[in-house]
């Protein structure tokens, strides 16, 4: 596999795939930014909104993905706009090639032949970047994605340094990785996170990291990291 970046506005990828596509995930960049700037000049309530909007039959089939993605949290549709990035990339992108892995901002999708590791980041954890999640050819294509009340520019209401979510559909798996780490408020927190974790549909499981303590649920397997 071979590895590029490309960068559209906020909008910034690293792809890797069994052959350049630059173009191709420029065109897939474009038709994503072009559906979303579109919708939100005529409803701007899209881009500011915390809890979920009202679904329109009207909007482009992106945004309509993640405000279907978003209402079950409780949360507004950009918390999973970096996942449904990456997903739509990813997803087109495999019409080229065989194997994707497609990563915006900390949000991935991947379709591999082979298992990966994505390696963990939380900051100024002890624990950053000492896990990483194994995911294996069984559970591909997936979507890992992560919200942080420490670590980048997303807006969370928590203290979490990480909350990583694996499901399916990078889409989901963002939206419910901020709606987590907006309940996460006290390190004691990470003791209901098991309760929590179960009644998100979607989710096949996660890591939660806050400062030197973490908590794992579901169908994931972490890795020590040398």
């Amino acid at each position: 596999m071979v590895s590029f970046g490309v960068t559209v506005k906020e909008t910034d990828l690293w792809v890797s795939a069994c052959r350049h596509l630059e173009k191709e995930t420029l065109d897939l960049v474009l038709d994503c930014r072009v559906q979303l700037e579109d919708y939100a000049r005529s409803h701007p309530a899209f881009l500011t909104s915390l809890s979920p909007l009202e679904m329109d039959p009207y909007a482009p089939p992106l945004v309509q993905e993640m405000m279907q993605a978003t209402r079950p949290f409780g949360v507004g549709p950009m918390a999973s706009v970096a996942g449904a990035i990456a997903q739509h990339v990813g997803k087109g992108l495999l019409k080229f090639s065989g194997q994707v892995i497609v990563e915006n901002g900390g949000d991935i999708f991947l379709q591999a032949d082979h298992p990966v590791t994505v390696s963990i980041f939380a900051g100024s954890s002890p624990l950053s970047e000492r896990f990483g999640l194994l995911i294996h050819v069984r559970q591909m294509p997936l979507g890992v994605c992560s919200s942080s009340g420490s670590v980048g520019h997303s807006l969370s209401m928590g203290i979490s340094d990480v909350v990583c979510m694996v499901s399916p559909s990078a889409t989901v798996a963002d939206a419910a990785a901020t709606a987590l780490g907006n309940r996460i408020k006290e390190k004691a927190d990470l003791q209901r996170i098991g309760s929590w974790a179960k009644a998100m549909e979607g989710i096949l499981g996660g890591v939660v990291i806050v400062k030197n303590s973490m908590a794992t649920w579901g169908d994931v397997e972490l890795v020590e990291l040398v």
